[in-house]
């Protein structure tokens, strides 16, 4: 793997045209109003796992149509203090997996609630959240970047987007989740779910985004042939008349739109040799983000991005903010 994309300095600076709907906030308050017909009533439901210093909870709450989304929610065991809380975000194709596979941030003393990806979890990671989707039109290339893609109501992700809303709004319920100390966190999709989130929902204080998926869209296809970008290009190479409507859909899903909105503070992470979610796309969301920010440069990762490295950069980055 080699360098690919525009020189660091160029990524620094770079600002793509924004290509965004004149009723974005429109669209996104009617969907969010919509979801809230259905109260936020989460059920937190104590489940035994073999861990000894770990409370797990199985969580569902209300997402996108008031469909039931399902989630982890992990507690050092017999802390009794409200504590900051990360919302976790899963990349493509994973689901919320098991508690076993979440144990980082809990054991730095953060509560640490893990989302489910509707209608994912087959690829690498479980998950157990169906798509409940009654309203995309038409067929779709294999995966989720196409499906319901000639409508933004119809859109999957702006299922996924609401859900993540609502999980925010879900996880303060909890008794031990300090509402004024909340993070989320994500790489790839997820990277890109928390952008969405972090715009729709003022009352998150921090975003980790690790090498975000779903940023300047046109670019990424254009720039790489790796998936999932690569199923937008095939669903074209088959419906080549769509792609002007293809294009409108996206505007109100790209997290470079979402990013001019989003007024936390932010740590971003890219890595120069990720040709799955190219540097250009990740710094094009970064560059236009609205609220402090600061992000690491890995030169020659992929989309692994800093790994482990960066976990550990992340967890002292936030125990230094909220555990002084």
């Amino acid at each position: 793997m080699a360098f690919f994309d525009l020189p660091l300095p160029e990524l620094e600076q770079y600002l793509p045209i924004r290509n965004e709907p004149l009723d974005f906030d429109d669209f996104w308050q009617a969907t969010l109003l919509e979801a809230r017909l259905v109260p936020i009533e989460p059920l937190f439901q104590k489940v035994n796992e073999p861990l000894q210093f770990v409370d797990v909870f199985d969580v569902t709450f209300p997402g996108y149509g008031g469909q039931p989304i399902r989630g982890w929610l992990l507690l050092p065991q017999n802390s009794h203090e409200s504590l900051p809380c990360v919302l976790e975000f899963v990349g493509y194709g994973g689901g919320r997996g098991r508690a076993l596979e979440h144990l980082q941030w809990v054991n730095a003393g953060f509560a640490n609630f893990i989302m489910d990806t509707r209608g994912q979890g087959s690829s690498w990671s479980e998950g157990n959240t169906p798509d409940r989707d009654s309203e995309a039109q038409g067929g779709q290339f294999p995966g989720f970047m196409t499906r319901g893609i000639l409508s933004p109501e119809s859109y999957y992700y702006r299922r996924v987007f609401c859900d993540a809303a609502r999980a925010v709004e879900a996880i303060v319920k909890h008794a031990q989740v300090d509402p004024t100390r909340l993070a989320v966190n994500g790489g790839s999709q997820g990277g890109g779910i928390a952008i969405a989130a972090t715009a729709l929902m003022p009352e998150i204080q921090l975003a980790f985004v690790d090498v975000p998926f779903l940023c300047n869209f046109q670019r990424a296809i254009q720039l790489v042939n790796s998936q999932p970008y690569h199923e937008i290009v095939q669903y074209l190479r088959v419906h080549r008349d769509q792609e002007e409507q293809v294009f409108k859909t996206l505007a109100y899903f790209d997290g470079i739109n979402f990013a001019t909105r989003a007024k936390a503070e932010a740590l971003f992470s890219t890595a120069l040799m990720d040709e799955t979610c190219p540097p250009s796309t990740v710094f094009a969301a970064y560059n236009y983000w609205a609220g402090k920010k600061s992000i690491k440069v890995y030169p020659y990762n992929e989309h692994d991005g800093g790994g482990i490295h960066h976990q550990y950069h992340k967890i002292n980055y936030l125990r230094n903010l909220w555990f002084k």
